[in-house]
């Protein structure tokens, strides 16, 4: 077996950058970090940067905000303030499209619980965007899915963009075209 032909170049993998988004306190901790992962069979290169704001006042920056392509946002079930400081947050990202998945952390102290999952899942609908609970101090998988989750909206926005730029460019003559994505099949056409 040929594993220079197997190996896939880093230029060919799809970047996403994620900035993981929450109040001090909600089990997250300040890092910088790569991970390559397949996403529905495709290899994804995150990049994902994990804030860690010093108290409840420090809200992203603009350059965080504008420099990911997607957002997480955090809170614990168990600590109701950090839950209105993404509301804050929600504030800053109100007239932009970029894509937010909300996760409830700490859903195994549940006896401790100050936001309900009903209140997760309307503040995910005020932002249309995705939401679980998980436990990501114990539970490794619910944890992966969300990060998919926030990959696959990542690139249905960027499908999107790309569609809406070539109907700008072409106005009303796109009804009659078709997207080209170019697939991994592409490259192994025949050459003449």
């Amino acid at each position: 077996m040929n594993t220079k032909a197997t190996r896939r170049k880093k230029s060919s993998l799809t970047e996403v950058k994620v900035a993981v988004i929450g109040a001090p306190g909600v089990g997250k901790s300040e890092t910088r970090y790569k991970h390559e992962v397949l996403v529905d069979g495709e290899p994804v290169l995150y990049e994902i940067l994990d804030t860690c704001p010093k108290n409840e006042d420090d809200l992203p920056s603009s350059e965080i905000i504008n420099w990911a392509d997607g957002l997480l946002f955090v809170y614990s079930i168990t600590n109701r303030r950090s839950f209105t400081f993404l509301k804050r947050v929600g504030t800053l990202i109100a007239d932009s499209d970029i894509p937010v998945y909300i996760v409830g952390n700490k859903n195994d102290m549940v006896h401790l619980r100050e936001v309900s999952a009903e209140e997760g899942a309307m503040l995910a609908r005020d932002f249309e965007c995705g939401f679980s609970e998980v436990a990501a101090a114990e539970q490794v998988a619910p944890v992966a899915v969300v990060f998919q989750e926030i990959c696959r909206a990542v690139l249905a926005a960027r499908r999107k963009s790309k569609h809406s730029l070539l109907e700008r460019m072409l106005g009303s003559r796109t009804s009659n075209l078709r997207l080209y994505v170019r697939g991994k099949s592409d490259s192994a056409l025949p050459k003449d």
